[in-house]
């Protein structure tokens, strides 16, 4: 069949024009969406009248014929035929004769291939909040599980503070909490359809974008014919949440390698989620965490690729465009992939409470709350703060910790430490103390985890809602 556009021309495309400018190998990903976004379309033909309702049913009958191979992977795609709408309408032709032909009335490839991409996104963004609430709910049960473990918490990746366990891994929740709410928002513009906006500029056609809009589930319409078929915000807002995503992922990957290593020893993976060593018998690798960690700079790069790509576009759809699918496809397997492991990785993550507690009474993470101790006995804090920094100091040269001193070395160093001292130092004290809203007391913990169950239960109401939109 020569080509569906080819009326205009006088000869055959290039072979290399026909390889290079061809977009089948990677937006065949959109066939489902394609064939979807097709019925919509041409039921509203036949509702406005604009074809017979023979020619509808006709094309319909073979819209799902076309739909059904493509889902049994009998499909046989072409790059001669460009793209996966050329390929879906030489199938349709083949398989219903001239009236496919007529399919694309009322319609160009610029708003059906936007129309696609939309009905893709809509799609994948209720999926990741589902993956991104399954990282949550292990992470909680993780929380709930070490409400008595103490671990040192850090800055600058020397020990600061004694903080719960679950506090720490408590504020991943949070993270991935700003994550679903970002994608839930970015859900209210991928929900807007372009179809009926042609190359630029509307139809003749005295077609029906609201019924198609609600044939096609989408909540509202695209206002601007121009802005339908060029805008690629939604992709932009997707690829830009989820490298935050990946960022957060990246992070708590890091920590997860530091603490499985032997010089931590805080966490131990499950087997399932490591790999070992071809010459080093003994090695038991973090890779999954640290394929996630290096993986999130192609999720950038996605981003910063397509931002490149549109950056100095006129209106409406220029060829540059086409370079919006492949890293809106990479992304979206690299960050499933990502989330797909992590939470069992997380539930099956064994947590060695010991050692932490080991961690928390050899070092000084704990003088904070002497300086307190002084302030609360009236010693202005900058005063209370260097008394400890000597403390700290003549701990380090005699190889002692804080609890090792006895009540004469610390009057020592002020007359104001009594008895009393060595209760606020212990750990528990220490990390009980915090007791104010998002503190690290083991109630203000607790209550964070009662929060964050509930968010779920409001997410998962979300989920099923968005779900039902889409079936």
């Amino acid at each position: 069949m020569s080509k569906l556009w080819g009326g205009r021309f006088t000869k055959q495309t290039d072979q290399l024009v026909e390889e290079y400018t061809a977009s089948i190998t990677f937006d065949k990903e959109l066939a489902e969406e394609d064939v979807r976004g097709s019925l919509a379309h041409v039921t509203m033909l036949g509702k406005q009248e604009i074809l017979p309702a023979e020619d509808v049913e006709t094309i319909k009958g073979g819209l799902k014929r076309v739909l059904e191979r493509i889902r049994n992977g009998e499909l046989d795609y072409s790059v001669s035929d460009e793209d996966i709408h050329m390929n879906i309408e030489k199938a349709l032709i083949e398989d219903i004769g001239p009236v496919g032909g007529k399919l694309h009335t009322g319609r160009s490839r610029n708003d059906q291939v936007a129309t696609d991409m939309h009905l893709y996104l809509r799609t994948r963004v209720v999926e990741f909040v589902g993956l991104l609430r399954n990282l949550q709910e292990a992470l909680i049960g993780q929380a709930r599980e070490n409400l008595d473990t103490i671990v040192p918490g850090y800055t600058h990746l020397q020990r600061a503070q004694p903080i719960l366990f679950a506090h720490h891994l408590m504020a991943y929740v949070s993270m991935l909490g700003r994550d679903i709410e970002r994608l839930q928002d970015s859900y209210k513009r991928i929900d807007t359809l372009p179809l009926g906006a042609g190359a630029l500029a509307g139809t003749t056609f005295p077609i029906d974008r609201h019924f198609v809009a609600e044939q096609l589930g989408f909540g509202r319409v695209y206002e601007n014919s121009l802005d339908a078929v060029s805008d690629r915000d939604f992709i932009l807002e997707f690829l830009s949440h989820a490298s935050i995503i990946m960022m957060h992922l990246s992070r708590l990957s890091e920590e997860l390698i530091l603490w499985s290593s032997t010089e931590f020893r805080f966490v131990e993976l499950d087997d399932a989620f490591c790999t070992g060593s071809s010459i080093m018998p003994q090695k038991k690798n973090p890779d999954v965490p640290e394929l996630v960690r290096g993986k999130t700079g192609r999720v950038y790069g996605n981003l910063v690729g397509l931002l490149t790509v549109l950056k100095s576009l006129p209106l409406a759809y220029n060829k540059d465009m086409q370079e919006d699918k492949e890293g809106m496809f990479d992304t979206v397997k690299t960050m499933s992939g990502a989330l797909r492991l992590f939470a069992p990785m997380i539930a099956t993550m064994k947590v060695n409470k010991g050692q932490m507690r080991e961690a928390v009474n050899k070092d000084f993470s704990n003088a904070t709350d002497i300086a307190d101790f002084l302030v609360g006995k009236g010693l202005p804090f900058r005063q209370a703060h260097e008394v400890i920094g000597k403390t700290v100091l003549y701990c380090i040269e005699n190889n002692k910790f804080l609890l090792d001193l006895t009540l004469d070395e610390f009057k020592g160093f002020s007359e104001l430490f009594d008895e009393r001292i060595y209760e606020v130092l212990q750990p528990e004290t220490v990390v009980n103390a915090r007791n104010v809203y998002g503190g690290t007391a083991r109630p203000q913990v607790e209550a964070a985890i009662g929060r964050a169950t509930l968010a779920l239960d409001s997410v998962a109401v979300w989920i099923e809602k968005h779900t039902q939109a889409e079936a």
